[in-house]
């Protein structure tokens, strides 16, 4: 069916780096999940109230919150692709984490809310009537909402979506709870024993989580997240393909949404090339690996002194005394500027986001005695960059 829904409902739909593409299959999946959970959610009412069940009632409602979700998942997407602006000239794409953020507010409002109910019921509990209709309905139920979460998680695959990805996550905890809803009617149908307030406190503690979990999932990249690692590795690696490029430092990466993502990289080349000639190399870099990454790519041309076996030294120094610091620190635009009894080293060394002043204060001093203890003229001139790519 979803292959068929597919060819139905999106143009193009290999070309999911398309804002339009991933629009439409945003807006199917949400069409899908809106349906679906309509009518979840009237049947299971319809039953909560002829079985007089708290907890049928209360999947009702976590039901009926999927679908408003779904409604802001469709809102989500379209928003998402709304054209760049004077305000907002990278675009809306956030808008997508935005729409996942209000669904998981929605899905922890419910949640608590069916909690209270529950403990009422727990306190005063009503003897649930039990019918095999009712048992058929649930189990149908299930079995809808695992399609449901399989929909979703193939659609949220195939464009990298947080969004719906987080959607799927919310229907297999549906699938929990309606499965513990089920047994707790059996259990008050064949052993006696009323069960139906606990279950309705389980069913909204699985609410609750599933909302805290879409919280963090979509929070994160609003915050501004490291980037893939492995996003980030291939972009090293298509860089340094270029025979011109002969190291890479300070790459940083901005992700203004899905297919929005911008990231720079100061690219080092030999100091005594032609200038001209590296440009161009820089201009093709650019557009050839932004084209097949789908990103926006710029590069600083750093110069960088070779053939040089007194600076090669030192540089091979250094980088043994900097591999020994437990932080796995690196370094970049390493310099030399020596006089008759000094030698300045000048260098920047990459430390983890997390690093504390007074650390680099320490890291910075160690450095500069052991450099010292190798040769006295040495003088450690250091600054200090982050990893904004989460290696470290």
């Amino acid at each position: 069916m979803i292959a068929l829904l597919v060819k139905l409902f999106v143009k193009d739909k290999d070309n999911t780096q398309n804002p339009k593409v991933r629009e439409n299959y945003g807006v199917l999946a949400g069409a899908f999940g809106i349906v679906m959970n309509l009518i979840l959610s009237a049947a299971k009412f319809f039953i909560g109230l002829l079985s007089n069940s708290i907890a049928i009632q209360a999947d009702a409602v976590n039901n009926l919150a999927d679908m408003g979700s779904s409604v802001v998942t469709v809102i989500g997407f379209k928003m998402a692709n709304k054209k760049a602006d004077k305000e907002h000239p990278f675009g809306h794409a956030r808008m997508e984490y935005v729409a996942g953020l209000i669904i998981a507010f929605i899905i922890l409002i419910i949640g608590f809310s069916l909690f209270k109910e529950s403990v009422m019921k727990i306190i005063e509990p009503q003897e649930v009537k039990f019918s095999y209709v009712t048992a058929i309905i649930l189990v149908l139920s299930i079995l809808a909402k695992l399609y449901l979460s399989h929909f979703s998680s193939t659609i949220g695959k195939r464009i990298n979506s947080k969004a719906l990805s987080a959607g799927a996550a919310d229907s297999i905890c549906d699938v929990i709870s309606t499965s513990a809803i089920l047994v707790s009617m059996l259990v008050g149908h064949f052993f006696k024993v009323n069960i139906d307030g606990f279950v309705g406190v389980l069913v909204a503690g699985f609410v609750i989580y599933s909302g805290i979990g879409i919280v963090k999932d979509t929070i994160s990249p609003l915050m501004g997240e490291a980037p893939d690692p492995e996003m980030v590795h291939d972009l090293s690696t298509k860089l340094l393909s270029y025979d011109e490029i002969i190291g890479l430092h300070d790459i940083i990466v901005h992700n203004y949404g899905p297919s929005r993502i911008i990231a720079t990289a100061h690219a080092e080349v030999r100091a005594d090339g032609d200038i001209l000639m590296l440009h161009e190399v820089m201009d093709t870099a650019e557009r050839e690996i932004g084209r097949e990454m789908n990103i926006h790519l710029t590069l600083h041309m750093d110069p960088v002194e070779v053939d040089n076996e007194v600076l090669d030294t030192a540089k091979k120094r250094i980088a043994v005394i900097v591999s020994h610091f437990p932080e796995k620190l690196s370094f970049h635009d390493f310099r030399m500027v020596s006089g008759e009894n000094n030698c300045n080293l000048l260098f920047d060394v990459v430390v983890p986001p997390h690093t504390q002043e007074k650390r680099m204060s320490e890291i910075r001093e160690s450095i500069s005695q052991k450099a010292r203890e190798l040769d006295n003229r040495y003088t450690c001139i250091i600054e200090f960059d982050v990893d904004y790519t989460g290696t470290h």
